[in-house]
């Protein structure tokens, strides 16, 4: 038997992280959430890129009814000031998505109506295209994901530190192999920091020289054996591999 490992995240403060690029984010944090019943669950993360717009992972998305919870802290917290939520008019994901080996996990939201930029709702920035980070940037992932490996949910938004583990030492046999494409980021793998389930979909925030915040990540998948599983760095979607892609479906739909 598996025995769960504490994660060691740290609660995204309210109001301690704004954007516009500018420090580390959680306003573009977006909770998605199905239906089941008379009520809506959390699911997946997601990030908001345009007043209109938001990223996820196309893995977190299937014929469920879903609602785009935007500003949210704390997830048990009804009608929170400061957030939103907001029903899709379309979801896009990746033509060529594909589950068998986890190629190609990102979907595109389109919100049903665009919304009023906040102090607790601000777009994030996106990278360069084909920008490619070194091994050991700093970046941060954040959500409402599991607080262990098979606990509970976040009840609110937590923030880990995961530093970029470079492509070459993540395809190696010991670590993902060749499970880990060139179109990935691979980032923690220490074994005390991951990411976890429900994390999914939700952003890695990697900082600029310059001090400034991109989303260079999509969470993608870990490790079965446990979330923060020694040499199983958490995979994310690599977004300066799509930003045609996002271009293109943001301009046509």
């Amino acid at each position: 038997m598996l025995l769960s490992k504490l994660l060691f995240k740290l609660q995204c403060l309210p109001g301690m992280v704004k954007h516009w690029c500018a420090v580390i984010v959680c306003s573009p944090q977006a909770s998605l959430q199905y239906k089941s019943g008379s009520n809506f669950y959390h699911t997946c993360g997601a990030t908001l890129i345009s007043s209109q717009w938001v990223l996820t992972a196309a893995h977190c998305i299937s014929s469920y009814t879903y609602t785009v919870y935007l500003g949210k802290h704390s997830l048990d917290t009804n009608n929170e000031s400061g957030s939103i939520a907001i029903t899709p008019e379309k979801i896009i994901v990746h033509e060529d998505w594909d589950s068998y080996r986890i190629l190609n996990d990102i979907a595109l939201i389109k919100l049903s109506t665009p919304v009023k930029f906040t102090d607790s709702i601000m777009p994030a920035c996106l990278p360069n295209s084909g920008e490619i980070l070194p091994d050991g940037a700093p970046c941060y992932i954040t959500g409402w994901g599991r607080l262990w490996t098979g606990g509970p949910i976040a009840d609110v938004l937590q923030q880990a530190l995961l530093p970029v583990v470079g492509h070459s030492t993540c395809t190696r046999y010991d670590w993902w192999g060749s499970m880990v494409t060139n179109n990935m980021i691979c980032a923690g793998g220490d074994g005390e920091l991951a990411g976890c389930n429900e994390d999914s979909g939700g952003p890695l925030n990697c900082r600029n020289t310059d001090g400034s915040w991109d989303v260079h990540g999509v969470v993608s998948f870990g490790s079965t054996m446990s979330c923060n599983y020694y040499k199983k760095p958490t995979v994310f979607t690599r977004v300066s591999a799509y930003i045609s892609w996002i271009n293109n479906v943001m301009t046509i739909h």
